[in-house]
């Protein structure tokens, strides 16, 4: 298991995508499962770093860890911001409306989810958990 810990900055976004990426390739990821994975991981990245730390007012770290195996990769984040489930957050019922046409904002959670084959949420003492799976092209 692979761990990296950042400040709660937007400043540490290249790092976390650049660990996502290393982890991707190092478990034999393809190329857009890759991107994809990295797209989930920044974007609850960000949601937490904006709205858990620095509109909340509070200081913290992003943690980190990669691991594998023959199946998948496994990515969990975790962060000591308030409690927040994106899980419970409805689709968007805007979808087909033209993109001028729809509200800002809880399309970023739905395309996360959407594009990892797996993602759970739980809380664990003082810290949220997101749990992010890609599953690994057979051999």
């Amino acid at each position: 298991m692979e761990t990296l810990t950042v400040p709660g900055h937007l400043d540490s976004l290249s790092i976390i995508g650049a660990y996502i990426m290393d982890a991707a390739r190092n478990a034999g990821l393809d190329t857009r499962p890759a991107y994809r994975l990295r797209l989930a991981v920044d974007e609850i990245a960000t949601n937490v770093i904006t709205h858990g730390y620095e509109e909340a007012g509070k200081e913290g770290s992003v943690y980190l860890t990669a691991s594998s195996d023959s199946a998948a990769l496994t990515i969990i984040l975790e962060d000591t911001a308030d409690p927040y489930d994106p899980t419970t957050r409805a689709q968007p019922d805007s979808l087909d409306l033209p993109l001028e046409e729809r509200p800002i904002g809880g399309l970023g959670i739905f395309l996360t989810i959407r594009n990892v084959d797996t993602f759970a949420y739980e809380r664990r003492g003082d810290r949220n958990r997101y749990t992010f799976v890609m599953n690994l092209p057979a051999s």
